[in-house]
């Protein structure tokens, strides 16, 4: 990747750097861990940690292993491959080095997560699937950056707008296979696969087809579609017949339906695009600074405000399907199955791309019970 940095660190020095980010990983995600067990509603505060405090940690820590040249510094132990593939693996040895350090900071939190929702996760089970899901990842963004292998650094800004471009548009019609590769998937048969398409058919949702995402011992119910419009695929997790009935199972297929005509994760993606566009323009001096720099503050508050909206549109679609009553319920049902407490806000968060889930059930009913 184009980085500016001096020669890399010696393979000591590396492993020190890992080993250290990693411990403070670990102490961010144990300290976080205790203090979410104490709050309320602590299943959404610890989405919230994930989201908030251990991802951007990761990134940090990506940022300095890459900018101190560990992934080169790793690969001065093996025998001098040519120069492009020496910089493709020192990337790919980046990434995986950062993913070691987001499981060991994600590791203190299973435990939390296995009391707080009374689940029978084993820790070793967690573990095993985030790997294998770091491990793909690392190999998409070290595919993805390729071209930035190749390019001179007069063009560096053309090639970081592709690459960033390149990874968007991968996330939206690559999605179908690459899940399949990161998660364990299977195609469902029998009276599964005639259940889901009667409910599919019920709810208006229109897909290609349908995997079951293995989610063992996780109970986590959740459905997801993804794919370019020619090929939509749903994948709903093996525990979401199970906790539902076909009513509810309708209504929360109705609201990815929804989602999909309200185009929500269209809209979230382009907001990322847009705003880390214009936000890499500013920081690397392509144009004036503050105005590119306003711009990028302004084009993510906006789509953060329309992904909100497309949200409530999508509700309102689900609630045409089956009712508005019925989709308030599923929502509420939703949340019970998942130690989550629906929270409302007073004002929206404007640095929020979702609606609080307490807001959307209120609004449901409000507007069914005059």
């Amino acid at each position: 990747m184009i980085a500016l940095q001096t020669a890399p660190p010696s393979v000591g020095a590396a492993i020190a750097s890992l080993v250290g980010l990693a411990l403070i990983g670990g102490l961010l995600g144990a300290i976080g861990s205790v203090v979410v067990r104490r709050l309320r509603n602590p299943v959404g505060k610890y989405r919230l940690l994930y989201a908030a405090v251990l991802f951007p940690y990761a990134l940090l820590a990506y940022g300095v292993l890459a900018l101190t040249g560990v992934g080169a510094a790793f690969l001065t132990i093996l025998p001098a491959p040519p120069e492009l593939v020496t910089r493709v693996l020192a990337d790919f040895v980046t990434f995986l080095a950062a993913g070691c350090v987001w499981i060991v900071s994600y590791l203190p939190t299973v435990r939390g997560i296995r009391d707080v929702r009374d689940v029978n996760l084993a820790t070793s089970t967690s573990v095993r699937k985030m790997t294998r899901y770091v491990i793909g990842v690392s190999a998409l963004l070290t595919v993805v950056l390729v071209p930035l292998q190749v390019v001179s650094i007069e063009s560096a800004p053309l090639a970081l707008a592709v690459g960033l471009t390149t990874l968007v548009l991968g996330m939206l019609y690559a999605a179908p296979w690459l899940i399949s590769v990161l998660r364990s998937t299977s195609k469902p048969t029998g009276d599964t696969a005639a259940q889901l398409e009667r409910l599919c058919d019920r709810a208006g949702l229109d897909v290609r087809d349908v995997r079951i995402l293995d989610t063992e011992n996780e109970e986590t119910a959740d459905t997801l579609v993804r794919g370019p419009p020619t090929y939509r695929r749903l994948f709903v997790t093996s525990t979401f017949l199970d906790a539902f009935d076909d009513e509810t199972a309708t209504a929360l297929l109705a609201i990815e339906a929804g989602r999909l005509r309200a185009y929500v994760f269209e809209v979230r993606v382009g907001t990322v695009l847009v705003g880390g566009l214009a936000l890499i323009a500013s920081v690397i001096g392509i144009g004036p600074q503050w105005p590119l720099l306003g711009f990028a503050l302004g084009a993510t508050l906006a789509g953060f405000w329309l992904a909100r909206q497309r949200i409530r549109a999508a509700d309102e679609y689900a609630a045409e399907q089956v009712g508005r009553t019925t989709v308030a319920d599923a929502l509420a049902e939703y949340a019970d199955v998942h130690a989550l407490e629906p929270t409302r806000r007073l004002i929206p968060n404007p640095l929020s791309v979702k609606v609080a889930l307490g807001d959307r059930i209120d609004q449901l009913r409000s507007a069914s019970n005059p």
